[in-house]
């Protein structure tokens, strides 16, 4: 599992693989769990698997120290080290 934080957005994508294949996701859920601010979204694959798990309104779901560890996406045109 690895996660992925975007802070210019507030988003976290927990991945239960390490990667998703371009196409695979072939279904995505989504939950708005009682007490909880910012939504979540679940995506499948054909077979009914649970792919990873998307999180909109991380900080409010997410502790800090997590989302400090979590990865930075890297945007189109710059670099790991840009991030």
């Amino acid at each position: 599992m690895r996660l992925t934080y975007d802070a210019s957005v507030d988003a976290a994508y927990i991945y239960i693989g390490d990667r998703i294949d371009d196409g695979a996701v072939c279904e995505t859920r989504s939950c708005e769990p009682d007490g909880v601010s910012g939504s979540i979204h679940l995506d499948f694959d054909s077979s009914g698997h649970l792919l990873g798990i998307e999180i909109l309104g991380a900080k409010s779901v997410l502790t800090a120290e997590t989302l400090r560890r979590a990865e930075r996406p890297i945007t189109h045109g710059a670099t790991k080290e840009d991030q």
